[in-house]
């Protein structure tokens, strides 16, 4: 019967939501360490795909001499300025991803029957991480925008665009587009499950009110 009573959380209402976000927060990781860990451009052979091509040098085989050094150590600057904010996003994604799996466990193991308080300060939790991801996403592209405006990145542009490379542009691609509408997401989530936190604390109260009728 205590089994039965905890699988039936992972049927609730907050369980769902707590699971949608664990995808959400999931997601938000993989798209940072794609915008950390991409180069930003050329992607190489087909066959090979971009790891392999950049890693045997066929991505600067149209340089030569000098433009062929400088196009790396343009590469590798420009990573690096990327480097902080992929990291910053990873962590923030990381914890997005903790959270709701720690609130499924204490859900199963019914923490919040036997301590109704709880349900409260999971509600004022939700609303601080919602809120909170809001300014994190103005830094997420705030700092984007400014390595993308830096003369690293414009001279990268316009060296890989004279030998004739597409896709070295010095603006937000797809995978940093998607960590940002999955952070809006998410934040939405975080104020869904902060209202039925407050639902359930209330119908807990109630039949704590009325052991008979249990």
């Amino acid at each position: 019967s205590l089994e039965r009573r905890r699988c039936l959380y992972l049927h609730t209402g907050r369980a769902c939501c707590q699971m949608m976000e664990v995808l959400l927060a999931a997601l938000i990781l993989v798209c940072s360490s794609v915008s950390g860990g991409s180069a930003g451009g050329y992607t190489g052979l087909p066959a090979l795909g971009g790891i392999y091509y950049y890693q045997y040098g066929g991505a600067y085989s149209g340089f030569s001499g000098a433009d062929g050094e400088r196009a790396q150590q343009l590469d590798q600057r420009f990573y690096l300025l990327k480097l902080p904010i992929a990291r910053a996003a990873m962590a923030v994604g990381g914890c997005l991803l903790v959270f709701p799996c720690v609130l499924i466990l204490l859900g199963v193991l019914r923490v919040p029957w036997h301590f109704p308080p709880w349900l409260l300060i999971e509600c004022a939790l939700y609303i601080v991480i919602a809120v909170g991801i809001v300014p994190a996403l103005y830094y997420f592209f705030h700092s984007l925008l400014s390595v993308y405006n830096s003369s690293v990145c414009k001279e990268r542009e316009q060296l890989y665009q004279s030998k004739g490379y597409q896709g070295f542009w010095c603006s937000l691609h797809g995978a940093e587009i998607a960590a940002g509408v999955l952070g809006c997401m998410a934040a939405m989530a975080y104020l869904l499950s902060a209202g039925l936190a407050v639902r359930d604390y209330r119908r807990v109260h109630e039949q704590k009110q009325k052991p008979l009728q249990l």
